[in-house]
């Protein structure tokens, strides 16, 4: 399977500093639609995603809104949502800002606590860990053979790789940080797992 993760396009939440789920999401920013628009035309330009035979989305606003525009510069149609393919899951947090949620509930470390639900009714740093895990081998057993392009959150591209590459919690000495709208490509070949590139941005203008 050939697996292409892509981060939604600058969303609203960001914006306003706020935890945001399926409930809360108010979707794109105008950037962040200008960002799916300039995707959607790198594929029409150079084809290189042509080759797409499944196109899954998480059911987040802010990622659909995102797939509903690649989509017209692929030759799959609609999206079809997976819900496995949220960020982690908020519970009760849903619609708060950061700062609201430190005082209701405390700081969030999942180093130290990673069965601890994030808040309640939401999901645990662990539980987060085994869905994508879970999540990445459904997909090479369900689509095995076929190139699937997925529109996700940044959380489930980080931890795909520390997943994939077995590594901790990322610290204070470095992070992934996967752009809006970046592309990152992994293919699963003999029960092997391939990184061919990460954090893929050259449809935007540079910064």
């Amino acid at each position: 399977m050939h697996l292409t993760l892509i981060r939604h396009a600058e969303s609203n939440h960001i914006q306003s500093g706020m935890i945001s789920g399926i409930k809360s999401c108010t979707g794109l920013t105008p950037e962040g639609f200008s960002q799916a628009h300039r995707l959607a035309d790198r594929f029409r330009v150079t084809g290189d995603h042509i080759g797409c035979q499944v196109f899954l989305t998480s059911p987040v606003l802010r990622a659909r809104q995102t797939a509903e525009i690649i989509a017209q510069a692929l030759p799959v149609g609609t999206p079809i949502a997976d819900p496995d393919l949220v960020e982690q899951i908020p519970g009760d947090a849903d619609g708060l800002t950061h700062q609201e949620f430190r005082e209701l509930y405390g700081d969030f470390n999942p180093e130290i606590e990673p069965k601890r639900p994030f808040p309640p009714n939401g999901e645990s740093w662990m539980g987060f860990v085994e869905r994508v895990n879970c999540t990445l081998e459904r997909l090479a057993t369900q689509y095995a053979g076929q190139h699937v392009i997925a529109v996700t959150h940044a959380g489930f591209i980080v931890v795909a790789f520390m997943v994939l590459f077995h590594l901790p919690p990322s610290g204070s000495r470095a992070w992934i940080d996967p752009l809006n709208t970046s592309l990152t490509e992994w293919v699963k070949d003999k029960g092997i797992w391939h990184l061919l590139s990460y954090n893929d941005t050259w449809h935007l203008p540079p910064k």
